[in-house]
């Protein structure tokens, strides 16, 4: 048998990996199955057309240089990805006409007028 063996990572960094190691286990093996664990305190939103379109509406925003979120903190515009976002949203609202509840359409109109308008806005001081 030509068995490869590969290296084993120790994490001595904490308790975990204490545990990990007693078990046989990597710390890679135990990252993976800390991060597949759901975060207990904040609730997940139900998956629909409304929350698809404010997701892709918050990441043109990021996109645009916004702080969205408390704490979070803004970074520095970049255009051309919020462009491309604008226009996933500019075909969804087309591709989509008179398919969706009012709701939702009064949701993708907004947020492509705000998203238009602060992206005339960057654009313009970009070019100052």
């Amino acid at each position: 048998m030509d068995e490869e063996k590969g290296f084993t990572i120790r994490d001595r960094r904490g308790v975990e990996s204490e545990s990990a190691e007693k078990t046989g286990e990597t710390a890679a093996q135990t990252h993976a199955e800390s991060a597949a664990e759901p975060v207990p305190s904040q609730p997940v939103p139900p998956i629909n057309f409304v929350t698809f379109i404010y997701s892709l509406a918050m990441s043109a925003l990021m996109s645009l240089g916004e702080q969205v979120g408390e704490g979070a903190a803004g970074r520095a515009p970049n255009l051309a990805q919020a462009q491309e976002i604008i226009d996933i949203l500019t075909m969804l609202e087309s591709k989509t006409k008179s398919n969706l509840t009012a709701e939702e359409e009064t949701l993708l109109q907004e947020m492509l007028y705000t998203l238009r308008i602060k992206f005339v806005e960057r654009a313009k001081a970009r070019k100052s």
